[in-house]
C-alpha cells in the first residue's frame, strides 16, 4: 500500500477516527502502575476521540510513578469523579490495584460505573479492584493467572483468554493482550 492510501485509511497520518468524540474515560492511576497497561489505553482512547482523565485514589501525591519510575500526573481524585460523568473506566494492572482498592471512594466510583452499566475495563492485577468493589460475583472474567484464585473465591468464573467481555465488564490478562483489550473497550463504548 502506498503512503497516500494509508493516509486515506486513517492508519498513517491524515485524520484519525473520531468514533469516541464526546465520550469521557477515567483511567485509574496509583504508584507502581504497569506502564503499558496505563499508557497504551490512555493514548489509544484519546486517538479514538475520547476525553481521557487520570484519576487517582484519595491519598498520596498528585504525581504517581510506574513500576519503572515513569511519572503520571493525576487529573483528579476519585472523590471528585462521579460515575454519571464518565462513559468508561480503565483499571491498569501492576501493583497499583493493591493501592487503589484501599481507597473507598475509588471503590465507590468503580461500583457506580458497574452498576450504572458503564464500561468497566480491568487488565492484569486490576481484578483486585473489581473484587474489592464487589462487582465480580457471577461474572465471567480473566486476569493475570496469579489472581485467578482471588477472582474465583470472590464468585467469578475465571477463563484464560486474551479478552473477556461479560456485559459491561471487560477484562484481559497482560500487556500482550492490549490490542484486543482496547478494541473491546472501544466497541463497547460505541454501543
Amino acid at each position: 500500500m502506498v503512503k497516500a492510501d494509508l493516509r486515506k485509511s486513517g492508519l498513517f497520518g491524515g485524520s484519525m477516527s473520531m468514533d469516541l468524540k464526546g465520550k469521557r474515560v477515567a483511567v485509574l492511576a496509583a504508584d507502581m502502575y504497569e506502564d503499558m497497561e496505563l499508557w497504551y489505553p490512555y493514548y489509544r482512547l484519546k486517538e479514538a476521540g475520547a476525553e481521557v482523565f487520570l484519576v487517582g485514589p484519595g491519598f498520596g501525591a498528585n504525581e504517581v510513578k510506574s513500576k519503572h519510575g515513569y511519572p503520571a500526573i493525576l487529573d483528579m481524585r476519585a472523590k471528585k469523579a462521579q460515575s454519571s460523568g464518565f462513559d468508561a473506566v480503565v483499571i491498569p494492572g501492576g501493583y497499583a490495584p493493591d493501592l487503589l482498592r484501599r481507597c473507598s471512594t475509588t471503590l465507590e466510583f468503580v461500583r457506580g460505573m458497574a452498576m450504572d452499566g458503564r464500561v468497566v475495563a480491568a487488565i492484569c492485577h486490576a481484578g483486585w479492584v473489581l473484587i474489592s468493589a464487589d462487582v465480580v460475583k457471577g461474572r465471567r472474567l480473566t486476569s493475570f493467572f496469579s489472581i485467578k484464585d482471588d477472582l474465583v473465591n470472590a464468585g467469578a468464573e475465571w477463563v484464560d483468554a486474551e479478552v473477556v467481555v461479560d456485559g459491561n465488564i471487560i477484562t484481559s490478562r497482560s500487556p500482550a493482550d492490549l490490542p484486543a483489550f482496547c478494541q473491546a473497550i472501544i466497541e463497547a463504548m460505541l454501543v
